[in-house]
């Protein structure tokens, strides 16, 4: 996939994160959406990253899925042209990723949480991976 069509995903995460973050009825009705998005979004950053670094191999893609996996760097070590230790900031994007890909089918097939402090801290992680990502490439200008 093209990085245009990355970048693109990753705008939509955001709206929803900022109208979410907006809405004077709070997050926990954007619970599942939010959910989803984020767990998207933090696979899309991923990508975005390996392409600016231009080590993402052709015709590669990441499955969020694959993010809670402990055999992560396996599995991503065949999508790219360099071995994964050797990204920078790596362990930190993944441990992040995560935690968030942990609570994921939580958040989005359970029953409404009571508190929003949850969804908070998904967010913010979001925006952890995001900054990672930025400070070693560059604005993503989303």
């Amino acid at each position: 996939m093209k990085i245009e069509k990355h970048l693109e995903a990753l705008r939509e995460v955001e709206d929803e994160i900022n109208s979410s973050l907006e809405d004077p009825d709070g997050l926990i009705k954007h619970q599942r959406r939010l959910a989803f998005m984020i767990s998207m979004g933090i696979a899309e950053l991923i990508e975005i990253y390996f392409h600016r670094l231009d080590i993402m191999k052709e015709g590669s893609r990441i499955k969020h899925e694959w993010l809670k996996k402990k055999s992560i760097k396996d599995i991503l070590s065949n999508q790219i042209v360099k071995p994964i230790n050797s990204v920078e900031c790596i362990d930190k994007i993944f441990s992040i990723s995560k935690e968030i890909e942990d609570k994921r089918n939580d958040l989005a097939y359970s029953s409404p949480l009571e508190e929003e402090d949850i969804l908070k801290e998904e967010i913010n992680q979001y925006f952890q991976i995001k900054k990672i990502v930025e400070k070693i490439v560059g604005d993503l200008n989303v």
